[in-house]
């Protein structure tokens, strides 16, 4: 047959199927690639934004020293510790029992943890229970306008008091 006469040749229908697979695989390559640039932007924008978490403050005032009588225990349970006057001397003791963390209530004999057992002595020492160590005493000090100020950032050795 001639060239001329040769019928024309039409594409096969599997190739006319193609092009609408070729258009949603481009298709959903562009959403992905998109989708995954929004996240990209979003990820650094979330990364920017500190993620501090602010806990209560280590040093805190707790009143004037009139606010507690000669004699008194005094559990302030929001800050976990315990505030004693004996007398023209004060202390902080903490309430924060040393085997799991539970608050430590006060209780005539000394302190006493609700959850294992464990029992403190008026000055935080052990007398029973699973409590590896005794019970750590903080920094009191006065501040310039009166106030006492209690300090969690410092330990000092049980026993220690400050005078007022």
């Amino acid at each position: 047959m001639p060239v001329a006469q040769r019928p024309r040749m039409t594409a096969a229908p599997s190739e006319q199927e193609d092009m609408p697979r070729r258009r949603l695989l481009s298709w959903f390559t562009s959403v992905g690639l998109f989708g995954s640039a929004v996240l990209s932007a979003f990820s650094n924008f979330v990364f920017i934004k500190p993620r501090a978490t602010y806990g209560q403050p280590a040093r805190f005032a707790i009143g004037k020293p009139e606010e507690f009588p000669p004699g008194t225990r005094i559990s302030l349970d929001a800050r976990r510790v315990c505030i004693v006057r004996e007398g023209g001397k004060m202390a902080a003791i903490s309430t924060t029992c040393t085997h799991l963390g539970c608050i430590v209530g006060v209780s005539d004999t000394g302190f006493a943890c609700p959850c294992h057992g464990s029992r403190f002595d008026q000055d935080g020492n052990i007398t029973g229970g699973p409590a590896p160590k005794p019970l750590p005493w903080y920094k009191v000090s006065l501040k310039p306008n009166g106030d006492l100020e209690v300090d969690k950032g410092v330990e000092v050795m049980p026993g220690t008091y400050y005078n007022v």
